[in-house]
């Protein structure tokens, strides 16, 4: 296989592989299975995922990253092999250079341990870039003008909210809340207002189904299956949009604090351009609805949605990868 250039959207929750020319190949959850006697890898992405919860004692569903970063190196290596893989084939003749994103917080060391996975798992080289200004990129923000740009993006461990100017952030912030504490966040009201106990596909489930960042008029209603906690026998609970808007506030008001936060400490010139075009939402959690109208009201911001937002990072690691020489500044490093 010819393919020389491949860009990796490494999120917490799921991985998305991109290749220039071909768009996103592959997009599974970020979910490595391994045998718990010796820690072999059994399966990775959806067939991984498939066994969340579902295990025997034999196996363990692992996650290798926790809130955008690293947690477990040698099932990160494992995994970033099959993504690169899943891109290039298992023959290839070229080892491929490789950029992947990483939070906007990620420390010198952690960098490193992304950059050294990278190069084990089979990269020629590897590039890092911060994930904001990947997703400012991949919905198509001209971040290299001297004009500020924001961007609001809401993973699945972290939600990173970054002003940008002339290929730079310049100013930032990033909170391990987003996708996973949301989830959980519905599995604990699940817990405590209905004595149910759930999974956290079934409060993924939920959120996409019929959540909302704002409580709406018009409800929609959902049937929730579970485990009663007091009998122990499984229970069938109906579960309104209103409740959901109720469980997930405390996490939503983590997010508008940091982009609050961010817009404090942005400068004046920079403030009123961003007035001007307003903020853009990027990551699986913009898709929450009217998540857009929580952070307009809380802030006097307007706020847009980028088209496929769930796949700006990973279009944005393409852009970067076929124009190196332009965005020169905001690649951080290269082994």
């Amino acid at each position: 296989m010819f393919i020389r250039k491949i860009g990796i959207d490494l999120g917490t929750t799921n991985t998305l592989v991109f290749i220039p020319k071909k768009g996103v190949v592959a997009n599974e959850p970020s979910v490595v299975a391994v045998s718990a006697a010796d820690r072999t890898v059994l399966a990775v992405g959806a067939e991984a995922k498939q066994m969340i919860g579902r295990t025997p004692d034999a196996i363990i569903a692992l996650r290798p990253l926790k809130d955008g970063v690293i947690a477990d190196y040698k099932i990160t290596e494992a995994m970033l092999a099959y993504f690169i893989n899943k891109g290039c084939g298992k023959i290839r003749f070229f080892k491929p250079e490789i950029m992947i994103s990483v939070p906007a917080g990620v420390t010198s060391t952690e960098r490193r341990a992304v950059i050294d996975a990278a190069i084990q798992a089979g990269a020629k080289a590897a590039y890092v870039v911060k994930e904001p200004v990947l997703a400012a990129i991949g919905a198509n923000i001209p971040i290299n003008e001297a004009s500020g740009n924001m961007i609001v993006n809401i993973g699945g461990g972290t939600s990173e909210i970054a002003v940008i100017s002339l290929g730079g952030i310049v100013a930032w912030s990033s909170v391990r809340v987003a996708g996973n504490k949301i989830d959980q966040a519905i599995v604990d009201y699940m817990h405590k207002e209905h004595g149910l106990e759930i999974g956290e596909r079934t409060a993924e489930n939920v959120k996409i189904s019929i959540g909302s960042a704002v409580p709406v008029k018009d409800e929609e209603t959902m049937e929730v299956r579970g485990r009663d906690i007091l009998t122990g026998l499984p229970r069938t609970v109906k579960i309104s949009t209103n409740e959901v808007a109720e469980a997930i506030s405390e996490q939503l008001k983590e997010i508008v604090r940091a982009v609050k936060a961010v817009l404090q400490e942005t400068p004046p010139e920079l403030a009123s351009d961003i007035m001007h075009k307003g903020m853009v939402l990027s990551g699986g959690g913009a898709l929450l609805r009217n998540i857009d109208e929580l952070l307009f009201k809380v802030t006097g911001v307007p706020c847009v949605r980028a088209k496929d937002p769930l796949l700006c990072v990973a279009k944005g690691t393409g852009v970067v990868l076929d124009n190196l020489n332009i965005y020169k500044r905001s690649i951080m490093s290269k082994k």
